[in-house]
């Protein structure tokens, strides 16, 4: 008898073929196993029980990093196999194969890399089976060295046995390579020139570093600027040449023994340190560190990582401290990932470079992960975890392009049950991130070999993605509403039923409402198809448009000026001279360039500004980062007074108390704190509210102000208590970052099928 199976799923790249050539043999199975676009297939003959046998096994002994999504199986008539083999890849047919993303090295390649018995000893890209890189190096499915920038490195004999031999965990891995065959590293001064190679440029490469040095080191996605984070000079050097004035960098330390020295970390941030993705996890400093300052300025946290490439380990083994490893751009342009573009944007940033001769196929930045209502949130969902699909209850009917925001873009593709989403792209507001952007989408739709019928935006008309739709994609355009894609993305991960409904807050900085004002405190009644608005912030003014963004303190005289009205001039607290004032009370009498908005985001950056934390910024949500961080340190139970009238949140009441509160010279930190505790308030408040109007139950809260894990917890945790079932993100960011899926998830749910 012939059993014929069908795998769909992350099959490919994680020595699955190898998993299923072993247990074939063990069983004593004639037939074959190979990679195909759409994932794996299987023929394999023998006596009925153990067929079965081999098909109960496969799903329970399968590799640990790999995911079935999908085992179809049927019983055929003899074929007349002669032993088990592993066929040479099928090129044909609809590319439908999940892509794994790159997984950080594990222990038994780090064994070898550091023991100087084993002839990878050093070897900077070392890897198996079960680590190393795959989206960043695979140019087209199948996933097979042929098709990867691995393919120019033809292996030597000792890596070919590996290669070929079943038993062993190399066996048809596909980045193989030793210290003979594999790619090497080269060390450039900052004009280019060769200093030295291999072994020598590890030597010299980390000296450097002891001596104050800044790195250009060429990793797995792109380059890192790398410095040694003790030494304050060289950080602040680093900072004023990348042109991050404040913004909190990242960095890795070389084991878990070194973080938990500098930070303190729970169960929960361990396994996300120790995870095979190895993001950045954003975890609480201890209270005297040997961090230089100008690592994490005025702030509680650090976000902390672990080496994940040979490379990185050698590095960070040898250097025996903690090291900022930043994405190597100037502010808001995308990384580096070749030599020619590193130099050219990087010479006056770097004193060396440290590259390697594999290519880099897609650039990818870092992920970051915080921990927050014992669940692991995303804020950038990139290396380790893109392009893995997120599953979808349904087939779509269309294959379907989602072309993301403006902030923290990212972009999808869904095709059968799932979407495949992009790697972190970012703002798209210099040439640079556009033409990184036009590159994902090209490359995702020939990865996955998809020519949608359906492409959905933003509504902004202001977007530069909004504009790439009308331009390539006018007649398949569909538009959605940029705060039910944040609250559509939090169902579909939440595995919410196609049927029901949910009680959505949406809040964020900006967003386009159907109203044409920017949106941004929003409360919605919400099921696949349809959404409602049910309440909002009440709408105040952004002084200067966008220059209110980067200047809190306009949106604190704007606030001041809707709960007090004149009196507002004479207020000692603001941060404006009285010329300012006259002219911004004029700007808001007037309504000159003065644009309504709904924001929970500038409600967080006004009250930030009111108190005196931060009247300019130099980093997005720098002023409400500071607002949450300043909250952390108390332990206030009390809230403000709030209105809730018709279909408006009314925010006077409680900017009155604040400053009453600051009057009578209350602490910052007990401010913060009740501010928090009433914009909590304000979600239990609606939401039972809504529960009696409606029946719901199901509360999904999405935006980027729910990145604030003091908000975010309480809200989660009372919501709890009061009998709701909470839904937040784990798998997408919920800020703009998720909301690609969201708009691949709405092209299923449009009117005309």
């Amino acid at each position: 008898m012939r059993l014929k199976i069908r795998i769909t799923g992350l099959i490919q790249g994680v020595g699955f073929r190898p998993f299923v050539y072993r247990l074939a043999e063990e069983i004593g199975l004639n037939g074959y196993v190979l990679n195909d676009t759409a994932g794996v297939l299987i023929e394999v003959e023998e006596q009925k029980e153990k067929l079965n046998e081999f098909l109960i096994r496969i799903e329970k002994e399968k590799p640990p990093i790999s995911k079935i999504y999908s085992l179809q199986h049927s019983f055929l008539e003899e074929a007349g196999f002669k032993g088990f083999e592993i066929r040479k890849s099928d090129e044909t047919g609809d590319k439908r194969a999940s892509v794994l993303p790159d997984i950080a090295v594990c222990e038994e390649c780090l064994n070898e890399v550091t023991n100087p018995k084993d002839r990878r000893f050093i070897y900077p890209f070392t890897n198996c089976t079960n680590c190393g890189p795959r989206f960043t190096i695979i140019q087209s499915l199948p996933y097979d060295r042929k098709n990867t920038s691995m393919k120019v490195f033809k292996m030597c004999p000792d890596c070919e046995k590996e290669y070929t031999l079943s038993t062993d965990r190399r066996f048809h891995a596909q980045p193989d390579a030793c210290h003979i065959c594999g790619p090497w590293i080269s060390l450039y001064d900052c004009e280019g020139k060769l200093l030295c190679e291999k072994n020598d440029a590890l030597e010299k490469v980390t000296n450097l570093m002891r001596k104050g040095y800044i790195i250009a080191l060429k990793g797995m996605g792109g380059y890192h600027l790398i410095c040694d984070a003790t030494n304050e000079e060289v950080v602040g050097r680093l900072r004023k040449k990348k042109h991050r004035e404040e913004k909190p960098m990242a960095v890795m330390f070389p084991d878990l023994e070194a973080v938990k020295a500098e930070a303190y970390i729970n169960p929960l941030e361990e396994r996300a340190l120790n995870s095979i993705e190895k993001p950045i996890v954003i975890v609480r400093k201890r209270g005297s560190t040997s961090l230089a300052d100008s690592v994490s300025p005025d702030n509680t946290t650090v976000g902390v990582f672990l080496p994940y490439t040979p490379l990185h380990n050698i590095i960070l083994k040898k250097l025996k401290k903690p090291v900022v490893a930043t994405s190597a751009n100037i502010t808001d342009e995308p990384i580096a990932k070749d030599e020619a573009d590193a130099f050219e944007r990087l010479s006056k940033i770097a004193d060396y470079f440290l590259s390697h001769n594999r290519d880099i196929v897609r650039r990818c930045d870092d992920s970051v992960v915080r921990i927050t209502a014992e669940r692991q949130a995303p804020i950038r969902r990139s290396r380790g975890f893109a392009p893995m699909p997120v599953v979808m209850p349904f087939k779509f009917n269309k294959p379907v392009l989602a072309l993301g925001p403006y902030m923290n873009n990212t972009v999808a593709v869904g095709i059968d049950d799932k979407v495949f989403i992009s790697q972190h792209i970012g703002d798209l507001d210099t040439p640079l991130a556009i033409e990184f952007y036009e590159e994902t989408i090209k490359d995702f739709l020939k990865l996955f070999d998809i020519r949608p019928k359906v492409v959905v935006s933003d509504m902004h008309p202001g977007y530069y993605s909004t504009k790439y739709g009308e331009k390539h994609f006018k007649d398949k355009l569909f538009k959605v509403q940029h705060h039910f894609a944040h609250i559509l993305s939090c169902m579909i991960e939440n595995d919410v039923p196609e049927d029901a409904e949910v009680i959505g807050f949406a809040f964020d900085g900006t967003g386009y409402g159907i109203d044409k004002t920017i949106w941004g405190g929003e409360v919605l009644t919400a099921s696949y198809k349809k959404f409602k608005r049910m309440f909002h912030l009440r709408p105040f003014r952004l002084i200067g448009g966008d220059k209110a963004v980067k200047e809190p303190c306009r949106t604190a005289f704007s606030l001041l000026f809707e709960s007090f009205g004149d009196e507002v001039m004479g207020m000692d607290f603001i941060a404006l001279t009285m010329q300012e004032r006259l002219f911004f009370l004029n700007m808001l009498k007037k309504n000159i360039n003065s644009p309504v908005t709904t924001s929970m985001g500038r409600l967080f950056d006004g009250i930030s500004s009111i108190i005196s934390l931060r009247h300019k910024t130099s980093y997005h949500a720098q002023a409400a980062i500071m607002l949450e961080q300043c909250a952390i340190r108390s332990q206030e139970t009390d809230s403000y007074p709030f209105i809730i009238e018709n279909d408006i949140i009314d925010y006077r009441p409680l900017i009155r108390e604040v400053v009453k509160d600051l009057k009578s010279e209350k602490p910052k930190e007990t401010i913060a704190k009740k501010f928090h505790n009433t914009i909590v308030e304000i979600i239990i408040n609606i939401s039972e509210f809504s529960r009696k109007e409606t029946g719901i139950s199901t509360v999904a809260l999405s935006g980027g102000v729910f990145q604030n894990t003091i908000l975010l917890e309480n809200a989660f945790n009372k919501l709890k208590d009061k009998g709701f079932i909470p839904l937040i993100h784990q798998l997408v960011p919920p800020n703009d970052g998720g909301i690609s899926l969201g708009q691949a998830v709405y092209s299923q749910f449009l009117i005309d099928g």
